[in-house]
């Protein structure tokens, strides 16, 4: 099952905006389960503070940061972004599958876009993702089931592991 994994590339796309960069490197861990990431791509306003601990998971998991500013307020320019980038992705048939890292509804409606062209979706986000997207997707993983307790309760602004390199035994 190992080698069948491997030859599965995978879109990774990430909404910055509504994913903590505390659970990076848990998230690409579970994905390399279920085959390669291909292609790592992060989408958010990066100037702005919010979004400025991501640095290090940026570059320690080489995930290219899609620079999206927000224009204005009240709308989303990243997750219009990012649904762009993965309909391009999905009409270059260069992957297998798409894993959309996001908490937000918003990508509901592509991820069943994708399930019918054929291609396995997987969803990452917290437990408050509407139930719609979990449903759109083939599989929903639960950031919390991959982050150690007391990863899982530290609020998103707080400091943690970027890498897998300081993990411990018991996460898995």
């Amino acid at each position: 099952m190992a080698a069948v994994a491997q030859s599965v590339k995978l879109a990774v796309l990430i909404d910055a905006d509504n994913t903590s960069p505390n659970a990076v490197c848990f998230i690409l861990a579970e994905i390399a389960k279920f085959g390669t990431a291909s292609v790592k791509r992060a989408y958010g306003d990066w100037t702005s503070p919010g979004l400025n601990r991501w640095k290090t998971p940026l570059l320690e998991n080489s995930i290219q940061p899609m620079q999206q500013f927000a224009y204005t307020t009240g709308k989303n320019p990243t997750d219009s972004a990012m649904i762009i980038d993965a309909m391009d992705l999905l009409y270059s048939k260069n992957f297998d599958g798409f894993c959309i890292v996001s908490s937000d509804s918003d990508f509901t409606r592509l991820a069943s876009r994708i399930r019918e062209s054929g291609l396995v979706v997987y969803g990452c986000g917290e437990r408050k993702t509407p139930k719609s997207f979990v449903t759109a997707c083939d599989r929903f993983i639960y950031v919390e089931n991959l982050m150690p307790t007391t990863e899982a309760a530290r609020p998103v602004g707080s400091d943690g592991p970027s890498s897998a390199a300081g993990l411990s035994a018991s996460v898995w």
